[in-house]
């Protein structure tokens, strides 16, 4: 059996001069170059959505590399795959139970709320730490905050239909879910994990760290951000727990959020990564991680607190350390022609893979260095205040559902004059697209600080 069906199918087509009387219109010629290998559903391509040919192969490849029950490619990103996972996990959800509800941390990305103004569930938050100060983009969960989370709506008789975690975050955060899953298994209730950052976790070189390994029993990963995949390409991970869809069941819950033509260079691009994923890439992960952990012991030797503890790929840097806000180490990155993945006022995100040069290492270490010589850059921003997600979590109070906000009448307004407005499209700051304000929920001091924090102008409110 062939390791890469699909890309074989397709270079075979393109090989044998066919008269292309089907989509797409570039009829396998055009200026990008690719074109001939950008196909459609023709007969022997398979179809993603009812997939029995060269893609239900390619997914098999995949689903035995990643140690999963089953597997299904998405060709639009971990924002499809989140959609389909949360439909169903409330699917399986028990009847008669009322309003569906899914618990889930609070630093969600915003196509988590999508999915519940689609699906019309309601969300009960997991918040970091009162006293955390930390950054929007971080939420970490104890199984103690889990297990009082689940006996509290217990008591109150209610029981998600899921628990819902993002790990790792968009600064490198990673939680426990081998220790999270027991908990929540414990009261039958399935965990969903937002893997989005971490589809390489499998195959690190001490041993396997992804989510369906240590107990989430579905997970979208989005490979395209970690592992040799075009933008787009994602994977929909079933595991071995509490919820058992078929795989029709799957690629139904896909179908429902996705295009019914989905993009063959992409499907192609995850079918190859699986023969890279089944070969070398694994020992070029391995030599990658080194050079990334060489990289952030010599910053933290450049500036001590330069560097944020994170995950092995993602080099998190502390505008702080040097006196200057992240923005102005992104600045400095792109004058080294190194561009960052993220910045903001305290934080600059750098993500490497094995696909990174030599050069791109020293880039970074040369930006520094010169930071390090001109603290004056930019003004350091002080971290978040104290106690500023309990104040956020007592102004949370929904005033309505996040279906009702998001499809109910709104208007832009400057983020100053929102206080008061009830929220109707999640008000990120972008990226990474993660709420500060959730929609059905009014606008209060809290939130208005964290929209000057993050330099949010404007924000979308019910109209009154």
């Amino acid at each position: 059996m062939s390791l890469t069906p699909i890309a074989d199918f397709v270079r075979g087509y393109a090989a044998a001069d066919v008269s292309r009387l089907h989509m797409p219109g570039h009829k396998g010629r055009g200026p990008l170059g690719c074109e001939a290998l950008d196909l459609t559903e023709i007969a022997g391509a398979d179809e993603l959505y009812e997939a029995g040919g060269i893609i239900a192969q390619s997914e098999a490849n995949t689903a035995r590399l990643f140690g999963t029950v089953a597997t299904c490619y998405g060709a639009e990103g971990s924002s499809q795959c989140i959609r389909a996972m949360l439909f169903l996990a409330l699917q399986a959800a028990p009847a008669g139970q009322g309003r569906p509800l899914l618990l889930a941390a609070r630093n969600a990305h915003k196509a988590l709320l999508y999915a519940a103004a689609l699906l019309d569930f309601d969300i009960e938050w997991l918040w970091p730490a009162p006293d955390g100060q930390g950054s929007l983009c971080a939420c970490p969960v104890s199984p103690a905050q889990l297990a009082a989370a689940l006996s509290r709506l217990a008591a109150a008789g209610r029981r998600p239909f899921a628990a819902y975690l993002t790990s790792p975050d968009y600064l490198g955060g990673v939680q426990d879910v081998a220790a999270l899953a027991p908990v929540c298994h414990a009261c039958g209730v399935p965990l969903l994990v937002d893997n989005a950052h971490g589809a390489y976790l499998r195959f690190l070189p001490g041993g396997s760290r992804h989510p369906i390994g240590l107990g989430a029993d579905l997970c979208c990963d989005s490979a395209h951000k970690t592992l040799p995949v075009l933008t787009g390409g994602a994977y929909l991970h079933l595991g071995h727990g509490l919820l058992a869809p078929d795989t029709a069941a799957m690629r139904g819950a896909m179908c429902l959020f996705g295009s019914t033509s989905p993009s063959y260079l992409i499907l192609q691009s995850l079918d190859l990564c699986a023969a890279a994923l089944a070969g070398e890439w694994p020992a070029r992960l391995a030599a990658c991680i080194g050079a990334v952990d060489g990289l952030k012991r010599d910053l933290e030797a450049l500036c001590p607190g330069l560097v944020r503890p994170s995950e092995p790929l993602k080099v998190v840097l502390d505008g702080g350390a040097l006196g200057c806000t992240g923005r102005a180490l992104a600045d400095m990155l792109r004058a080294h022609k190194a561009e960052c993945e993220y910045a903001d006022g305290r934080y600059v995100v750098l993500m490497f893979a094995p696909g990174n040069l030599p050069r791109d290492y020293a880039r970074v270490r040369e930006a520094m260095a010169d930071a390090a010589a001109r603290p004056q850059a930019g003004q350091a921003l002080p971290g978040l205040p104290a106690g500023i997600w309990a104040r956020l979590a007592a102004e949370a109070a929904p005033r309505c559902t996040i279906r009702q906000a998001v499809f109910g009448r709104q208007q832009r307004v400057p983020a100053g004059q929102a206080l008061g407005r009830v929220c109707a499209l999640p008000t990120v700051a972008c990226p990474p697209a993660v709420p500060i304000a959730v929609s059905g929920e009014a606008i209060g001091p809290a939130a208005a600080e964290l929209f000057r924090y993050y330099g949010v102008e404007e924000a979308a409110v019910l109209t009154e």
